[in-house]
């Protein structure tokens, strides 16, 4: 099917509707103000509005924000809560115990516990006002290049109403090709467009590889008079230890919300080893714990959500700029692993991002030498500084039992250095063990799940109000269906049956043949990309399914 696609120009494209491309475009267009320039500036984002597919803890460090926009309370920004103390906790299968002393990249007093959903639109509604052209409900499908195959002149956004078999149906809208001098990619973690470039202009090389944690995310609304932070204790609680333990990364939150909600989440390291762990299934042990069951105790979940988030830190941050392009946010690896903190690092990369795209625009030139004023820019900063002091972090995480602490200890003392300095990581889909080497975690007793407070998977999906198209081609491809059966199952054991927490892979057995078929419910994906970083075999690949369709994020 050849498809004519309308061409519209702008100045600066940025692609993904995160607080990193809605912090560039509108410091953008401060700048443009300031200057007294006209700059056509768009945003799409794959989400049927700003906001939509927004997930994180979260707290937010407000350093980039103030920088941004100092009058941020005045002009409503939508905080919870302000974190009066941390609390941090070790967890094991029956008993906790308060850790007496909290690093100090894990210090949040004064910080704002918010919801990202909420406060995306609320940045997405600023970023209107200034004149930022918004499109949401647009999918970036195809990076567009200029004749040379390797200048970035723009995306190409997806096709709606096509049928399963490919072909356009009676609703079908084509895509647009929106062309830009500069395109500014915000995907957040694990982007399919980054992904595309990557592979093709190399922006990986040299660096480490990117690595993930998932994670799992809550609202849950508490009974008025069994509120745990009504008695003044810390509102910002971290917890590790059960029921991972020591040896997998991740770990557990808590934070006081608004009108007597919490939010409570769970993050596995997807560097784990056991093929039979699921990640879900932790986060229902982690909730079942004696001291967590007492906080949520008569509570019930309003809505769930789950994302990938990039832990590999500095050492694992791209090349920022090529020739028309440049990197920001979770795409960039832009986070403070130890702090459990990137919304400021990520609105952050894409303010120094505007601030090149206005200095290009000026001397109109869109060369990587010339955009490559955004990296020396990053070097120059406090995000920069911050990132460096937990460059090892990841890899000391990934060590087991009491060198873990060794590593972790001595990058603590150091400001980051260690033992050794640049060290490296496994790729997470490198990591699987053969699931006839290792024990079966201990399963879910599916009493455990009153449908209320603790939820499967499929009312988890419910609850995040994810919703496709039935009769469109899947999103998810899986490459070679007989691996699965004959190399995957009996070797790993079908572990993406597992680690998607939306329950789209199910491995099938026919009752009559005893053959087995993977089995894919793309309907129930929450796009958090877990299945394309995961799988031992690269044999999942993730595309952006229809614009407009997916989680319908509005308090997590």
């Amino acid at each position: 099917m050849t498809t004519e696609h309308e061409q519209i120009e702008f100045d600066v494209l940025f692609v993904g509707g995160g607080p990193a491309s809605l912090a560039g475009a509108v410091r953008l267009m401060q700048l443009a103000a300031e200057q007294g320039k006209e700059v056509e500036v768009a945003l799409i984002e794959k989400g049927a509005e700003i906001g939509a597919h927004a997930v994180s803890g979260a707290i937010l460090n407000p350093v980039a924000l103030q920088e941004l926009m100092p009058d941020y309370l005045e002009k409503g920004c939508p905080i919870e809560t302000t974190i009066r103390d941390d609390e941090f906790y070790y967890l094991t299968p029956d008993r906790h115990f308060r850790i007496p002393i909290i690093p100090r990249y894990m210090h949040n007093r004064g910080f704002h516990v918010i919801s990202l959903s909420r406060f995306t639109r609320w940045l997405g509604d600023i970023a209107e006002e200034t004149g930022i052209n918004i499109f949401p409900g647009f999918a970036g499908k195809e990076v567009l290049y200029g004749p040379d195959g390797k200048t970035i002149v723009g995306v190409r956004t997806g096709d709606k109403g096509i049928g399963k078999d490919g072909n356009p149906k009676s609703n079908f809208e084509p895509g647009f090709d929106l062309m830009a001098k500069i395109t500014v990619f915000g995907e957040g973690a694990r982007g399919s467009l980054v992904k595309e470039i990557a592979s093709k202009l190399g922006l990986f090389e040299e660096k480490m590889d990117q690595v993930f944690e998932t994670g799992i995310k809550e609202v849950i609304q508490l009974e008025e008079e069994k509120n745990y932070f009504t008695a003044g204790r810390g509102n910002g609680i971290h917890l590790m230890g059960y029921p991972l333990g020591l040896d997998t990364p991740g770990g557990g939150f808590i934070y006081e919300m608004k009108d007597n909600r919490i939010a409570l989440g769970y993050l596995v390291g997807l560097s784990y080893e056991n093929p039979l762990l699921d990640p879900y299934d932790e986060f229902i042990k982690f909730k079942h714990h004696p001291f967590v069951a007492s906080i949520i105790q008569g509570g019930k979940v309003l809505e769930q959500g789950a994302r990938t988030v990039s832990t590999g830190g500095y050492f694992s941050i791209p090349a920022l700029a090529v020739d028309g392009g440049m990197f920001i946010g979770g795409a960039a690896a832009m986070q403070n692993t130890p702090g459990l903190k990137g919304i400021h690092l990520s609105m952050k990369s894409g303010m120094l991002a505007a601030e090149t795209c206005m200095d290009a625009l000026q001397q109109e030139r869109f060369d990587q030498s010339t955009l490559d004023e955004y990296s020396r820019k990053f070097e120059q900063s406090w995000a920069k500084t911050e990132m460096y002091e937990g460059r090892n972090f990841a890899q000391g995480l990934s060590k087991k039992g009491l060198m873990k602490l060794i590593h972790l200890g001595s990058q603590y003392v150091t400001g980051g250095r260690g033992i050794r300095d640049h060290m490296s990581l496994k790729a997470d889909s490198d990591t699987l063990k053969p699931a006839d080497a290792v024990a079966a975690p201990e399963p879910v007793d599916p009493k455990a799940l009153d449908g209320l407070l603790y939820v499967d998977k499929l009312t988890g999906v419910y609850l995040s109000k994810t919703l496709h198209r039935e009769d469109q081609p899947s999103h998810l491809i899986v490459h070679d269906a007989d691996l699965c059966v004959h190399l995957c199952y009996p070797t790993y054991g079908s572990p993406c049956t597992r680690f998607c927490p939306g329950k789209v892979y199910e491995m099938e057995t026919d009752e009559t043949t005893g053959a087995k078929r993977l089995k894919l419910n793309p309907s129930n994906c929450f796009h958090c990309k877990t299945c394309d970083i995961k799988d031992p075999y690269h044999n999942i690949t993730w595309t952006c399914p229809e614009g407009g369709e997916g989680p319908s994020y509005s308090i997590v």
